[in-house]
């Protein structure tokens, strides 16, 4: 298989890293016009929506240029590519794919130009990752529907001004996967309550929603009612697709060896240790099998084909892997290792234990590891579910 490049796609490399040396300038120099700047420019190259039709505000660009995009915006650690990650990875598309003409027109600019931010309303309190189980009703009346139920672990929802949201139309179905239906949901509609729940990193990511008597509009539905879990499998592979992206992850390690490199065992450097290096080279192979198998994902885009239970098995890894380095960090590091930032000890801004403190962020998110595990298991290698 051929892993190179084409001049062209060299080329655009090279565009990618001239822009970030002209317009990313040190954290220590960025004022607080800096972020609004930076949308400003990144939306002027089309890069925002970067392979998204270009009928719908996007580019067109190809998508081993938008991964070229990716990395590189990654290991430089720019700021995102618009300030709604969800709204740009999976809202986006599915509203291009299964959204109206009136839909397509009013979300998708807003997404774009980042004047919105959007959160996803699938997890529930007694079903977690099962989302077909749901319970969360909406009952049509008139020219509305009526939504009643709980959300839970929904990453963003303090601050976000719409919601995807999933619920159950239909109780009387043979497939619990029938009878689902989704709605575009603002945040400020009457009867919407967010409550955050803070981690012990002091972070409130997530947050659960309490849904009483809200009042959906029936223009809002996207897709045909009870054919929601369509629109759900199409994200939720765009979600595990892009929560498996490595190129974070390579910034990362390239932290981590930075870490090693300064850092002393028994008082010689921490990089003569052999089991040191052999960690180190763990995460470089674990992280090198992510890319290619997240080239596999690539391919079959380009070829025009679905994402669809294979982007389970970067969503698994990554899981695991964020988690490994963070506790190696932070054993490197000894008991300085343990503040976070504002510790007078604390390394490299108390980085690595608000990592370590942060892992429902990167474990719940797209679904749990035990989740990914039983997709894997029965629809990729076709083992009983049992």
């Amino acid at each position: 298989m051929d892993f190179d490049y084409t001049p062209q796609e060299h080329s655009f490399r090279e565009e990618v890293r001239g822009f970030i040396a002209e317009h990313l300038p040190p954290k220590e120099k960025r004022d607080k016009t800096f972020l609004a700047t930076w949308l400003e420019k990144v939306r002027a190259k089309g890069w925002v929506g970067f392979a998204w039709p270009k009928e719908f505000g996007g580019s067109d660009g190809g998508l081993i240029e938008q991964a070229i995009l990716k990395e590189e915006m990654s290991l430089a650690k720019a700021p995102p590519l618009g300030t709604s990650m969800m709204g740009l990875a999976w809202v986006g598309p599915g509203i291009m794919e299964y959204g109206t003409e009136e839909q397509k027109q009013k979300f998708i600019p807003d997404i774009l130009d980042s004047k919105v931010t959007w959160c996803t309303g699938y997890s529930e309190p007694n079903h977690g990752s099962d989302l077909a189980a749901i319970q969360c009703k909406a009952e049509l009346k008139g020219d509305h529907y009526v939504v009643n139920g709980q959300k839970i672990w929904t990453t963003g929802a303090p601050w976000s001004q719409w919601i995807i949201l999933l619920t159950r139309t239909d109780f009387d179905v043979t497939s619990k996967h029938d009878g689902i239906t989704c709605f575009l949901v603002p945040m400020d509609a009457p009867g919407v309550e967010v409550r955050p729940i803070q981690n012990m990193a002091g972070d409130k990511h997530f947050a659960e929603i309490f849904f009483t008597d809200v009042q959906v509009p029936a223009e809002n539905r996207l897709g045909a009612e009870g054919e929601g879990w369509k629109v759900t499998v199409s994200a939720l592979a765009n979600e595990r697709s892009s929560i498996g992206e490595v190129t974070q992850l390579q910034a990362k390690l390239d932290d981590l060896k930075t870490l090693v490199k300064n850092s002393k065992r028994q008082g010689k450097p921490a990089a003569e240790d052999p089991n040191v290096r052999r960690t180190v080279a763990k995460f470089e192979v674990k992280i090198a099998a992510m890319k290619y198998n997240g080239l596999r994902y690539l391919t079959k885009q380009i070829k025009g084909e679905p994402l669809t239970s294979e982007t389970s098995v970067n969503k698994l890894h990554r899981a695991s892997l964020e988690i490994e380095m963070d506790d190696f960090a932070i054993e490197l590091s000894g008991q300085a290792g343990l503040q976070l930032k504002g510790g007078e000890e604390a390394v490299d801004g108390g980085t690595w234990s608000k990592g370590a403190l942060n892992w429902p962020n990167v474990v719940i998110g797209g679904g749990t590891p035990n989740i990914q595990r039983n997709i894997i298991a029965e629809r990729i290698l076709g083992q009983p579910k049992d």
